[in-house]
This record gives structure tokens, sequence and C-alpha cells, in this order.
């Protein structure tokens, strides 16, 4: 078994028409045994910006303090809130600085620019590899074979919040629901310019 899916994750980001979506599942494993189902993947870094991170999870811990760390810093220095180039800039260096020792982490990161209402979506590799901003999804995760067939099958352009809602709530669910390693509950955050909503997936539990 791989170490990326040690604990089993799912995370996935979408975009839509002036919103933005990120989800992932709640379970907290050890290989085939779960351990707890209230594991944070998604952190807030920002009023619109937000971190999903899936793989191992005391790496997933790990690096969200480091990146708190800097970001509160980049906060104090600058004294402005962070952007989406500055936080891929800053999840790229902290990973590949640890090459040769990685954080067994793949990042995900979801933007709604607060001016112009542009959903950014973005994601890097565990050694800091960014992928250029997406138009359509992201995902990882030991679930991200399912949830790539998944939103290739139902993702859409130019959603709406409630259609974008259900689009990842579908894609997520039927992903895990055919992976053992991941599921158990899901939370799911929809980025609008005046509001972000953020609903918890009552889903199977076994």
């Amino acid at each position: 078994m791989s170490i990326m899916s040690y604990n089993g994750s799912a995370v996935v980001a979408m975009t839509g028409k002036e919103c933005v979506a990120i989800a992932a599942d709640k379970r907290f494993g050890v290989q085939n045994q779960t351990v707890g189902t209230d594991f944070q993947k998604i952190f807030q870094m920002g009023p619109t910006l937000f971190l999903g991170l899936s793989g191992l999870a005391t790496d997933i811990q790990t690096v969200h303090q480091r990146v708190s760390f800097r970001a509160n810093l980049f906060k104090l220095r600058e004294e402005k809130e962070l952007k989406y180039e500055t936080l891929m800039a800053m999840m790229s260096n902290i990973l590949y600085e640890r090459r040769f020792g990685p954080y067994f982490v793949e990042p995900i990161v979801a933007y709604l620019d607060p001016v112009t209402s542009k959903p950014y979506i973005g994601m890097t590799d565990l050694i800091g590899c960014v992928c250029d901003p997406q138009e359509d999804f992201c995902v990882g995760g030991t679930s991200e074979e399912e949830l790539y067939g998944m939103c290739e099958v139902l993702w859409r352009p130019n959603m709406e919040p409630d259609d974008l809602f259900e689009t990842v709530s579908q894609c997520l669910m039927n992903a895990f629901d055919r992976d053992a390693l991941a599921g158990w509950g899901a939370v799911v955050y929809i980025i609008e310019k005046d509001k972000i909503t953020m609903r918890e997936l009552k889903t199977r539990m076994d």
C-alpha cells in the first residue's frame, strides 16, 4: 500500500458561474481500519480562499500549520489578504524545499476573486509541481480515479451555486462509495462573492 493511501482521502474542487466549490470526505483511517469520522481536510486561508489537503494525515496537519504560519506572516508584512497565486507559490515552495524527504500531501486550492468573481482552482503534486489554473475541476486522494470519472460526466460550464453544490456532492459521494479508504461523511463549501456556504453531507457509514 502506498503511503499516500495509508489514511485514505477524497478531495475535489469545481468551478461554476461566479462561484467555486471545494469538498472532502471526513474519514480518518489506518489502512482498512476506520479510526475517526470528523477529520478536517479543508482549511480557510482567506475570505474567499480555501485549501484542501489529501494524503497522509500527519503531513496534512504539519503542512497546514506551516502554510498558516507563512500566510499569517504575509498578512502582517504586506497588510493584505492572500490571493490564489500567492498561496500556490507558498505551497509549492514549502513542498519543494522538502523534495528529498517530501510531505505526502497533494494540495488543492480554490479561490474566488472578490473583484471580478472569477473562480480559480489548482493543485500541486507532493514535491510542489504546480498544475496551472483549471477551467473545470481538480481531484485528489485515494478516490481520485473514481472522482475523475464522475466529474468528467457531471461537470458542465457556468453552473449556478445550487447546481454546483448538487454536482460536486454527487461526484464526491458516488466516487468514495466505490473506495473503501474514503467516505464516512463529507463537507462541501460553496464560495460566492457575498457569502460562503458550508454543508455537511450524511453518507453511507460502512
